[in-house]
């Protein structure tokens, strides 16, 4: 990957200082990690390289969480690389960036994209290629070339309404918004309908969720990110290859040179705690010990795991207390998963036009969301598409509930037909294409963020010594986000377990974590005052 400018105002968060091995302390302690996934993984390499003996429990068969990757078949028998679809590793993903640098130091195996092309139902298309890099002036930019957005709009924006979007803080945003969905606040504004289609939803599907449902904390804090907090703009890489091949496999590797042992195909099922301080994990290949657990598995892995741990944290009440016990018990059970999504994988006999985009998110196109051509980046579609003279092609149904009253079967083929009409419409040349194979995940297991649940989301931190949590569905008071929001609460997870050992912590980076816009953060924070 060529390398590229970094923004200069990203902010350094030091960690704790301390030993940097734990031998120095005479022993090595045992930390069991629940869950393979970015988060699982970021906080086993924290530990690990501070000498901390680290297992890592997956219950899928390969590592990465759901951003991995693995090897299926088509119907002719040849294997080809499957996954749970397209995912965008944006230049402000440092912290998640720094874990991937461990297995590739160069990140050589992202590639960029050049452009995030956004295609709407009436065939208005924006694009964010050859915007500057510099808040405001890349959003300004972006509202106004797009089709969807007159000058004459900007005019007709309530500054007031806006204001948090110049002003971002955490968790102050959550404050100010998390009471709000993501859908009012962005009417609220003044947006001219057709932008929010083509804009904002596309930031609120990336969280799996309708905007109607979205906490507006979690839009704003994604504006942030994204365009009015960061110079890195919305240019993206994306792994070369399948994910195990291009990200896992050579992190797994670097973690097995420094003693971390990998047990895949096994799920944890409960965890508890002696009166001697050690924990007890009990999974399906048995059990292990340890000094200390993270647990990093995804919503539901974590609700049921804490649920059938009744006396995790009892040693721990005389300190910690049992009201609190208990809440951090009732919150673990109120996290909760959004929509299922579809993700459909189609090889076909015929190759889409050259001109098409190797990604393109789309806008009042139901159910579909985006159509990714792979074989444009990844060497596995593009030797099969180059074998076949054809090409790979994904397309996303995000936020797909099943009604109430239909069979899930049945409602997942009637959105994989709905999503190929969308593509022969999107993209004619398909529609006399033979299917040579298809591969499907339909899946519900990402984190929700509904309004109103940040204050009781879980943080990294428990009432109990010794265990944290970690992944894209925990709390942390940064501006972070998706991706990047697994590895940062990852490596707080070691981070805290290392200070309790006395080793020294990793860093941390982000965006800023405050409006960066002088007179425009100025004029936020009167705005929001009270009147």
């Amino acid at each position: 990957m060529s390398a590229h400018p970094v923004d200069p105002r990203r902010v350094h968060h030091p960690p704790a200082g301390g030993l940097g091995d734990a031998g120095l302390l005479g022993r090595r302690p045992r930390a069991v990690v629940v869950g393979g996934g970015i988060a699982g993984l970021a906080a086993a390499t924290g530990l690990a390289e501070r000498g901390v003996v680290v297992e890592v429990l997956e219950r899928e068969p390969h590592l990465g969480g759901r951003v991995g990757g693995w090897s299926e078949q088509l119907p002719d028998g040849t294997p080809v690389s499957m996954s749970r679809g397209f995912h965008a590793f944006f230049r402000q993903y440092y912290n998640l960036r720094n874990l991937l640098r461990r297995g590739d130091p160069g990140l050589d195996r992202l590639v960029p994209l050049e452009d995030y092309p956004l295609l709407d139902a009436e065939g208005r298309l924006d694009s964010f290629r050859g915007l500057p890099r510099t808040p405001p002036w890349n959003a300004v930019l972006f509202a106004l070339r797009s089709p969807t957005f007159r000058p004459a709009d900007l005019i007709r924006l309530d500054p007031r309404a806006a204001a948090p979007l110049a002003n971002v803080s955490v968790p102050g945003i959550y404050e100010a918004l998390d009471h709000v969905d993501a859908a009012s606040f962005v009417e609220s504004i003044n947006f001219p309908p057709a932008a929010r289609h083509l804009a904002f939803e596309v930031f609120s599907r990336s969280f799996f969720a309708p905007p109607s449902t979205m906490s507006a904390a979690e839009l704003a804090t994604m504006f942030h990110i994204y365009f009015l907090g960061s110079a890195e703009g919305l240019m993206f890489d994306v792994p070369d290859d399948g994910f195990d091949i291009a990200l896992w496999e050579p992190l797994r590797h670097y973690l097995t040179t420094r003693g971390v042992t990998f047990r895949t195909g096994v799920a944890a099922s409960s965890v508890t705690k002696d009166h001697s301080g050690v924990f007890h994990v009990d999974h399906s290949a048995g059990g292990s010990t340890a000094e200390a657990v993270v647990l990093a598995p995804d919503v539901r892995g974590l609700r049921e795991i804490v649920a059938a741990s009744p006396e995790l944290g009892t040693a721990d009440s005389a300190v910690a207390g049992p009201d609190a016990l208990g809440r951090w018990r009732d919150d673990v059970a109120a996290l909760r998963s959004a929509p299922p999504f579809l993700v459909q994988r189609l090889w076909l006999d015929r190759p889409v036009r050259e001109d098409r985009p190797p990604f393109l998110g789309t806008g009042g196109l139901y159910p579909l969301d985006n159509i990714s051509v792979l074989d444009r980046y990844e060497h596995d579609a593009a030797g099969w598409a180059a074998r076949h003279g054809g090409s790979v092609v994904e397309l996303h149904a995000y936020s797909a509930a099943v009604p109430p009253d239909a069979d899930e079967d049945a409602w997942t083929a009637e959105l994989r037909t709905r999503c190929l009409a969308r593509l022969h419409e999107v993209y004619p040349e398909t529609a006399g294409a033979r299917i040579v194979g298809e591969l499907v995940q339909w899946r519900a297991d990402c984190p929700m963020f509904g309004v109103g649940g940040f204050a009781r989301r879980p943080t990294v931190a428990t009432p109990v010594d010794g265990l944290v949590l970690a992944g894209d569905g925990i709390r942390i008071d940064l501006p972070v986000a998706l991706m990047e929001r697994a590895a940062s609460t990852g490596w707080q997870a070691a981070n805290r377990l290392l200070a309790g050992w006395g080793l020294a912590g990793h860093p941390l980076e982000t965006v800023p974590t405050g409006g960066r816009l002088g007179p425009l953060t100025r004029a936020a924070g009167y705005a929001m005052r009270p009147r």
